[in-house]
C-alpha cells in the first residue's frame, strides 16, 4: 500500500487537490532585465564628430537594448581626451579621430589588450559658408583665403590631417601664419557656418550636418599617407568592463553600422552578428 502512495505521488495522481499545487518557476525566469541587473554608468569618451551620431542615435539605441546601461559622452579633440584620460579621466570607452591617439593610450598600458577595433573611415573636406559665392573653390584656393579654419594640429586630429594634406599639396607653408585654429572640429564648423571665417577644413560628416556650409572639394586621395581611421576601444581601468565590451560589440552590430553611414562614415570592418 505504501509503494502504490509513493508511486501515485510521482506520477502526480495522488488525489483531486494535486492539480491545485502551483509550481514555481525556475530561479530567474521571470525575473526582467532591470531585476537582474543593478544599475551602471559608463562613461564614453569621444571625438567630437560622432556627438550628433552618438546622442541621437547610437545611445538610445543601445540603452533601449540594455535598460540597466546609462552611457554619458564626453566629445571633444581626441588630442584632449587623450590628455584627460592620461590624467585620470575615468572613462570606460575611447573612440579618437585617429589612431595616434589611441595607439599612445596603448604604449602607456591605458587600453584594455585586444579590445581595439578599427571601427570606421572619414574624409577631409573644404567647406566655405553656404551663401553666396566664394572664391575657393579648391585645395589650391585657400592660398587665396583671408581667413581659412582648421583644428589646431597639434591637438585636432582634423587639424593634423588638414595640416599633412595641405603640405603634400605644397599649401601649408602659405596658410599656417593667416588660419584660425580651432580647439576642435566642431569650433571650425561653426566659424564657417557663421561667417567667421571664409573657409574651412573639416570631416565630410561633419559638413553634413550643418546645412550652413557647403562642401567645395575632397583631399585628394594621395594627400594623405593613410586613410582616416576611427578606433574604439576598452580603458585598462574600466570599473564595468561588461558594459563597456557591450557597447563596443553594439557599435560593430548591423544596425549601429546603418546608423554611423546615414551620418556620413564608412564603416571599416564587417558587421557583427549582433543587433540592437
Amino acid at each position: 500500500m505504501v509503494l502504490s502512495l509513493l508511486l501515485a505521488s510521482c506520477s502526480g495522481a495522488v488525489g483531486p487537490q494535486a492539480s491545485s499545487v502551483a509550481i514555481p518557476p525556475a530561479f530567474g525566469v521571470a525575473q526582467s532585465a532591470e531585476e537582474k541587473h543593478e544599475p551602471v554608468t559608463i562613461l564614453v569618451a569621444a571625438a567630437a564628430s560622432v556627438e550628433y551620431c552618438y546622442k541621437n542615435e547610437l545611445i538610445p539605441m543601445f540603452e533601449k537594448k540594455y535598460p540597466w546601461v546609462t552611457v554619458e559622452g564626453s566629445y571633444d579633440s581626441s588630442g584632449k581626451l587623450q590628455t584627460q584620460i592620461e590624467q585620470g579621466l575615468e572613462a570606460d570607452v575611447f573612440m579618437p579621430a585617429a589612431q595616434k591617439q589611441m595607439g599612445a593610450l596603448e604604449e602607456q598600458g591605458l587600453i584594455e589588450a585586444g579590445s581595439i577595433v578599427k571601427l570606421l573611415k572619414n574624409e577631409i573636406v573644404l567647406i566655405v559658408p553656404a551663401g553666396g559665392e566664394s572664391i575657393v573653390k579648391s585645395f589650391e584656393d585657400v592660398v587665396n583665403s583671408s581667413s581659412l579654419a582648421v583644428g589646431d594640429p597639434e591637438t585636432v586630429p582634423a587639424g593634423q590631417y588638414a595640416k599633412e594634406a595641405l603640405t603634400s599639396l605644397g599649401l601649408w607653408e602659405a596658410v599656417k601664419a593667416s588660419a584660425s585654429y580651432g580647439t576642435n572640429v566642431t569650433e571650425v564648423l561653426h566659424w564657417v557656418a557663421e561667417g567667421s571665417a571664409d573657409a574651412g577644413i573639416v570631416y565630410a560628416t561633419d559638413a553634413a550636418t550643418n546645412p550652413k556650409v557647403k562642401v567645395v572639394a575632397t583631399a585628394p586621395p594621395n594627400s594623405l599617407a593613410s586613410a582616416i581611421i576611427y578606433p574604439v576601444g576598452i580603458l585598462a581601468n574600466s570599473a564595468h568592463k561588461t558594459e563597456a565590451e557591450l557597447f563596443v560589440e553594439f557599435l560593430q552590430s548591423p544596425a549601429a553600422l546603418e546608423v554611423f553611414k546615414k551620418y556620413g562614415f564608412t564603416p571599416n570592418i564587417k558587421a557583427t552578428a549582433s543587433t540592437p
